[in-house]
């Protein structure tokens, strides 16, 4: 599978860290099958970004693939920044994509943007019963614009489905199922 038209030298490559656990795809966006995950704090080597575009190249622990800058953090002058934001004091090169398009149908309702950055939220542990359950009974995937964080914000776009006796809800978003607390509209849980 290609995932860019260009290989850049590994020195080119600028350090960073996963600032909460954040998946690794196949291509830049959430329609793009996850291969890795980068668990928070995870060194992550940058290889560069699309032009107006949030998704860079990637390299976890030899896995490479692509994750959305809004959660990649590295150091510029001695203060942490995000690289979104900081892409050009970070001098980040611009890479394309050219592999594989996967695209969302039109049977796959578009919901929006997941909100972020994310707050801070303590992450819950389900019992094994609740992800049965969510086989069980599967919801219709939403796909926004935006990866699937702990703490992110599910846009009023979205409804969610409800799990008897529990005080959750659970949404499937870019094809992963998610935990939400309804009242702030949160991630409180990712299925991975």
């Amino acid at each position: 599978m290609a995932l860019t038209v260009f290989a850049l030298p590994a020195e080119a490559a600028i350090s960073a860290t996963a600032t909460t656990d954040l998946n690794i795809r196949s291509g830049p966006g959430p329609q793009y099958p996850a291969v890795g995950l980068a668990g928070r704090g995870s060194a992550v080597l940058v290889d560069g970004c699309i032009e107006g575009s949030r998704w860079c190249q990637v390299d976890v622990n030899g896995t490479r693939g692509w994750a959305y800058s809004t959660y990649l953090a590295a150091d510029e002058g001695g203060t942490t920044v995000v690289i979104e934001n900081e892409r050009a004091a970070l001098a980040i090169p611009t890479v394309t994509y050219e592999g594989p398009a996967v695209e969302t149908t039109a049977s796959m309702p578009m919901g929006g943007e997941l909100i972020g950055p994310v707050e801070a939220v303590d992450a819950i542990q389900p019992p094994d019963t609740v992800r049965t359950y969510i086989d069980g009974n599967p919801s219709d995937p939403v796909y926004l614009d935006g990866e699937v964080v702990l703490g992110a914000t599910v846009p009023e776009t979205v409804t969610f489905r409800e799990i008897p006796d529990y005080e959750y809800r659970y949404v499937r978003v870019n094809g992963q199922p998610v935990l939400v607390e309804p009242q702030t509209r949160r991630i409180v849980y990712v299925y991975r």
